[in-house]
């Protein structure tokens, strides 16, 4: 914030200057000003030669300045400039609350839901290598895109419920600790001439614990608040389901639902010939 105020700061003066030198016939006319021709006045007891000075002087810092910025661009928050509209071109168009089955458990779900169906008429298919996603490594190119994208404004943490109701899930702080993990993986394989080396730490459990996880309440919330169409529901749920389908790291509840569905085909306690029994009860 202090950068941006001194370049403004430089800019102003450096057209204040060019405005009373206009005023005195030095300059040629040439637009108007009209924040800087307030503060003109302020040099109306300058000589010449010194508002020359400080018209010069800011335009070369202010210059200066801007050049150092884009350099500086590529390693801030501001890198989102660059970054903004590919991210939001590549957003995806399905509907926000639409989320993705993975294609290999979908089918076992039908089969197993379907009492007509025949398992052993099913096509086979090789099983992914991982379900979910623990690392970086895991995540498709669009979020990590959106982890660099993240201007850091806040808007998707103060619209998120459970971050209004005291719980510790902030998806900004989602997307930001991605890119934090994500640039201590591009500076572990500069040092190994781009090979990376397992270095003991991973996305999740290292930098985002399990309690933020599931504090989500897959509201969207966060997708609908953000001005460049960032996603940080579909990282959490990733790192969701390889906490379930990997390491079967549930909370309880989920954990008796999911038995109840593998067992009886319903997330009820009930097998399928027991359901109607509350009709005789009635």
């Amino acid at each position: 914030m202090y950068a941006e105020t001194v370049l403004m700061l430089l800019f102003l003066v450096m057209n204040a200057s060019d405005f009373r030198l206009q005023q005195l016939g030095e300059y040629p006319q040439g637009g108007y000003f009209i924040i800087s021709q307030w503060i003109s006045p302020l040099l109306n007891e300058l000589s010449v030669s010194t508002l020359i000075f400080i018209e010069r002087t800011s335009w070369w810092l202010h210059i200066i300045g801007v050049l150092c910025f884009l350099n500086y661009l590529y390693y801030s928050k501001h890198l989102h400039i660059v970054l903004a509209f590919p991210n939001t071109f590549y957003a995806s168009l399905d509907p926000k609350g639409k989320l993705p089955n993975l294609d290999s458990v979908t089918q076992e779900v039908k089969l197993m839901l379907d009492p007509n169906a025949n398992p052993y008429a099913a096509t086979t298919s090789d099983a992914p290598a991982k379900f979910g996603a623990s690392d970086v490594s895991d995540l498709n190119w669009v979020q990590l895109l959106g982890a660099y994208t993240c201007t850091e404004c806040g808007r998707c943490t103060d619209e998120c419920p459970a971050n209004k109701t005291g719980k510790k899930l902030s998806p900004r702080a989602i997307m930001m600790k991605t890119r934090d993990r994500l640039e201590e993986v591009g500076r572990n394989m500069d040092a190994h001439q781009g090979v990376f080396h397992p270095d003991g730490k991973q996305l999740l459990n290292d930098y985002i614990t399990s309690e933020e996880l599931w504090a989500c309440t897959f509201c969207n919330a966060c997708v609908e608040a953000c001005p460049i169409s960032i996603n940080p529901l579909s990282i959490i749920m990733e790192m969701r389901q390889y906490l379930v389908m990997e390491q079967s790291s549930a909370p309880n509840e989920l954990n008796v639902m999911m038995n109840n569905i593998e067992n009886n085909g319903a997330p009820w306690q009930y097998s399928q010939m027991d359901r109607l029994n509350w009709v005789n009860e009635t």
